[in-house]
């Protein structure tokens, strides 16, 4: 995989939107390794000492801190650029913020994509572009089913159901403005990735298990969780982010064969509930409390979500690398020796797995 991904990126350059968030600094970390030139578009960091901030994503990248709803920019900087690829990774991508601001998180991640595709119109070049979701586009029924990218899109909760509404104006402008039968008119190859409830090192972002987990590490507190009986597709992100990466490779090779929807997720028996997830945890750290608590009816999040990945197999020959207990270890070995060079441990994690 290391060598097709290098041949697809090296010396092109990639227009990476949420180049400041958790996925997104991650990927053009790994970007750069692949010898890509990178042009980051995003709003600034939330907080202080982000992993945007701490593995110095702006020394390699050409960053804009803009916003995704601000379509002039986005255009100008987008069409000024001329990329060979689009990673959509912006995004209001919190289930509880969404239902603090639900107007919001479907302007950023329905219209910001929207302002995105709508901009490539005016593109003239080749171009591959792949908007990121999330395993939560499915309408889903909570029973012990694996979606698979031709099942219903919904969504409970405006999160959701805004990535669910993202998929459907992808799919639209795919068909309508970038259809694969005419790709030599307008040669743009537009995919939609789904993945989810990913771990690694460097996330701080409010209301995730793994950066609760560590904050309260930290303060020597007990971690409160909800719902621990709970389900999710863990994986480390890595292994999405590399399917990513070599989605582009195929829409390179094929532009029109590999437009469309992929999953990205782990293979079913890894699949852990909220609470076995905290047990791991500090299983490896050797340290850590927790206590469990319920949410409001008003706030609903899914019990059980299982994605099926036959389709990124097949396809792509794309297949999850790493265990959920090899994908914890890796995220709390990152907060561990991070401490004094974060750079540094991002780089041998990335090589490492990218040598399995």
């Amino acid at each position: 995989m290391l060598k097709l991904l290098q041949e697809t990126y090296r010396d092109k350059k990639v227009f990476l939107t949420g180049h400041t968030g958790f996925k997104g600094s991650w990927l053009a970390f790994i970007l750069n390794h692949l010898g890509a030139q990178v042009k980051g578009y995003s709003l600034p960091p939330n907080q202080n000492q982000t992993l945007y901030e701490l593995i110095k994503v702006s020394t390699y990248t050409d960053s804009v801190l803009a916003d995704i709803l601000d379509k002039k920019r986005l255009e100008t900087e987008l069409l000024n650029f001329q990329p060979d690829f689009v990673f959509h990774l912006a995004a209001q991508s919190l289930v509880i913020e969404s239902y603090a601001e639900p107007a919001l998180t479907y302007e950023t991640n329905v219209m910001g994509t929207v302002n995105l595709l709508d901009s490539l119109r005016k593109y003239d070049k080749p171009c591959q572009v792949i908007a990121v979701t999330t395993d939560k586009v499915y309408e889903n029924i909570e029973q012990r089913y694996a979606y698979n990218e031709n099942d219903k899109l919904g969504g409970f909760d405006p999160y959701s159901s805004s990535k669910a509404a993202c998929e459907i104006a992808v799919s639209s402008f795919r068909q309508s403005f970038f259809n694969p039968k005419k790709y030599d008119l307008h040669q743009k190859s537009v995919s939609s990735a789904r993945s989810g409830n990913v771990i690694g090192g460097g996330d701080r972002s409010d209301n995730r298990i793994i950066p609760d987990l560590i904050r309260a590490i930290e303060k020597n507190e007990s971690l409160e969780i909800r719902n621990p009986t709970s389900i999710r597709p863990w994986q480390h992100l890595l292994d999405p982010l590399s399917g990513y990466l070599l989605l582009g490779a195929n829409m390179k090779k094929n532009p029109r064969n590999f437009a469309g929807a992929y999953n990205f997720g782990p293979t079913e028996d890894v699949d852990l509930s909220v609470e076995e997830l905290v047990k791991r945890a500090h299983s490896i750290m050797g340290k850590g409390d927790y206590f469990t608590s319920e949410l409001s009816n008003d706030r609903h999040e899914a019990s059980l979500l299982h994605l099926d990945v036959t389709k990124a197999q097949n396809q792509l020959k794309w297949h999850p690398k790493l265990s959920a207990d090899e994908a914890i270890r890796l995220t709390i070995e990152w907060y561990r020796e991070s401490n004094s060079d974060p750079f540094s441990v991002t780089f041998k994690q990335i090589v490492e797995y990218f040598n399995m």
